[in-house]
């Protein structure tokens, strides 16, 4: 889907229900026929992380294509790199309709989702067709009803490992019941050691190492962040995605408010962005970290920067600006850029980190 055509049609996707109108915009860019070509981006812009060259620092976030079907689609609106699911092994409903909610007086959506998805298998296929050039993640989960949750990460390692740039092990999603109890103790211990040993194995077969990126909730408590992010940094993961979505509430404008789930967009902002910081504070640069909640303008993904982030990543932002954002954004980072007599964009990452790292959140 074009920007103009997205500027046209838009109007009639508000209308429609949330899951619906998603489910058309993933057709429309099924669709598409040809990727559309695109404007080169400012080579200031251009960041090398993983082990790879990216021309721009900003991602689509996991969620959007669940089922890798539309990667290179995304690409070619201007982001400089997609991540695709939650995938988990066996294909899985989700949870009852309806799940999906828009926010639109907060900018906000609430989801309950249930990590819906056709499985490994059908997406596995499709990565494996995708244009090798693409920067593509793969986000991995767990079955709902699966009897070892931590072999079901092992199983999205060994599967795909031969085919995405990096792995997002998903244990902060709040509609699979229990799924965040991996983020602490020794349930986090044995997940990253059982992950880590897959991903070994897969190194040995493929001459290569998959680098594997944990993404935790903003819902943790200081004392267990900090935990996570040591965990980490103790078993040598690439790197983190700060954050999930939330299930706390700040004040909100909207009806559609008292629904339960993970609430994305600009409420979540202050709280997965000082999140962040604290991250940032404890690694200070020795993993790769991804800045993602609340990514909708110019000013919010420069602060994810200031607060440690060396990509960022949007979802929710797109429902609202639609996918002109991606150009503002990158526009927005060259004029800061200029404004502050930059020679590139790495150069702002944490240099708000123990101002946003102390931010009180309500």
């Amino acid at each position: 889907m074009s920007l103009d055509l997205y500027t046209f049609v838009r109007p009639f996707l508000q209308k429609l229900d949330a899951e619906q109108a998603h489910r058309l915009t993933i057709r429309a860019l099924a669709l598409g026929g040809s990727v559309q070509k695109r404007r080169p981006d400012d080579s200031r812009l251009a960041v090398k992380v993983l082990g790879s060259a990216l021309s721009n620092p900003i991602g689509m976030a996991a969620g959007f294509d669940k089922n890798a079907e539309v990667p290179a689609q995304l690409v070619a609106l201007g982001f400089g790199f997609a991540e695709v699911g939650t995938i988990t092994p066996l294909a899985q409903a989700g949870n009852p309709r309806p799940r999906l909610f828009r926010l639109t007086e907060d900018e906000a959506v609430i989801n309950r989702m249930g990590f819906n998805n056709d499985g490994h298998q059908p997406a596995l296929a499709r990565i494996a067709a995708a244009q090798k050039d693409l920067f593509l993640g793969v986000n991995i989960g767990a079955n709902k009803d699966s009897s070892d949750r931590i072999g079901d990460y092992v199983l999205g390692v060994e599967r795909f490992a031969p085919v995405a740039k990096y792995l997002t092990v998903n244990i902060s999603s709040p509609n699979t019941p229990g799924l965040r109890d991996l983020q602490t103790g020794t349930a986090l211990q044995e997940l990253l050691s059982r992950v880590l040993a897959a991903r070994s194995k897969a190194e040995d077969k493929l001459g290569r190492r998959v680098p594997i990126l944990v993404k935790v909730s903003p819902d943790l408590a200081d004392e267990d962040l900090d935990d996570v992010t040591k965990a980490c940094l103790a078993a040598e993961v690439e790197g983190m995605i700060v954050s999930n979505t939330t299930i706390t509430r700040p004040p909100l404008k909207s009806p559609a408010a008292p629904e339960t789930g993970g609430l994305s967009g600009a409420p979540l902002f202050r709280r997965s962005t000082r999140a962040l910081a604290r991250v940032y504070r404890i690694t200070q640069g020795q993993i790769l970290l991804v800045g993602v909640g609340g990514v909708s303008s110019v000013e919010t993904a420069i602060e994810k920067f200031r607060a440690g982030a060396s990509l960022i990543q949007l979802y929710t932002a797109l429902t609202y600006r639609g996918p002109r954002l991606i150009q503002e954004i990158k526009a927005g980072l060259c004029a800061h850029m200029d404004r502050e007599g930059l020679a590139h964009v790495g150069e702002i990452t944490g240099t708000g980190a123990e101002e946003w790292a102390k931010v009180q959140i309500d």
